[in-house]
């Protein structure tokens, strides 16, 4: 029986986002904010970086406030400079106040992962490696920080576990190791790229014997690395990941292989700040 796959708009789940910040029950701008008041806001990029998350930024006020008009000057994947004008904002002051948190979090998150990426795609250039996320992702956003990593000139790797079939060290252990399991894995092969991790340079051999799309040299050394992409020879694509940083990445990029994945990418990248300046507009007479 096939499985009913779940999938939450952004529309929901920036309402979820906003209930669990009582954004509907902020008791200080019920109390000091008029529900006449409008008011105009600035969101200014505070450090240098790439923007990712508008269309985000933008459904928080959606779903708040109908009313509450966004202008974006930066797109995702322009670069930004502290001080830059990212977006203007426009409506009542109460719905803007309720959103912002929210609406920053995801815009400072997301663009945070895009200047990551970016700046491993620079250290990459010139070589034929490509930067890639991974599925360590924040839970109901992967969608969004899978974009961000597009907006920094990275690369997807696989979806979700149906998108294509990964065999790790667990189900090689499982099987007695790489050639059972990926005997396994070709008789029955439904239609999808087969990438394999190998933990060794015998391990490597073993999975070359079978006609599989590419091969994750997961956490080995540089030297041993280079030897995987002789042996390798084109067969396959090599693909390297592991604890990697922005500082290995030239180094590795130069050693041959084709893909770098790096869960860094979206787990830990650190948050690119913005700020929303708001002020309230004059009344009319």
């Amino acid at each position: 029986m096939a499985r009913r796959h779940v999938s939450l708009s952004l529309r929901e789940r920036v309402r979820l986002a906003l209930e669990e910040d009582r954004a509907f029950d902020d008791v200080t701008t019920r109390l000091t904010v008029e529900p006449s008041q409008e008011a105009r806001g600035i969101l200014m990029a505070k450090a240098r970086g790439v923007v990712a998350g508008m269309e985000a930024f933008k459904a928080v006020f959606g779903v708040v406030d109908k009313t509450v008009k966004i202008a974006a000057v930066a797109g995702d994947g322009d670069r930004v400079r502290p001080g830059q004008t990212v977006a203007r904002v426009h409506g009542p002051l109460g719905s803007i106040l309720r959103g912002e948190r929210v609406a920053l979090n995801l815009v400072c998150h997301l663009s945070g992962v895009a200047t990551l990426t970016a700046a491993c795609v620079a250290a990459a250039r010139g070589t034929r490696a490509r930067i890639m996320d991974t599925r360590k992702t924040t839970p109901l956003w992967r969608d969004l920080e899978r974009q961000a990593v597009l907006a920094g000139g990275g690369t997807s790797h696989r979806r979700d576990l149906a998108d294509m079939i990964l065999v790790k060290d667990n189900h090689v252990d499982a099987n007695g190791g790489i050639a059972p399991t990926l005997a396994k894995v070709f008789r029955r092969r439904p239609p999808r790229r087969v990438l394999v991790e190998v933990r060794s340079l015998d391990e490597l051999r073993a999975a070359l014997e079978f006609p599989v799309d590419a091969v994750l040299l997961d956490n080995m050394r540089r030297p041993q690395i280079a030897k995987a992409v002789e042996i390798i020879a084109g067969r396959a694509e090599a693909e390297v990941s592991g604890g990697i940083g922005p500082r290995d990445i030239r180094p590795l990029a130069r050693l041959g292989v084709d893909r770098i994945s790096m869960g860094r990418l979206t787990h830990s990248a650190p948050a690119l700040d913005f700020s929303l300046k708001v002020a309230p507009t004059p009344r009319r007479p």
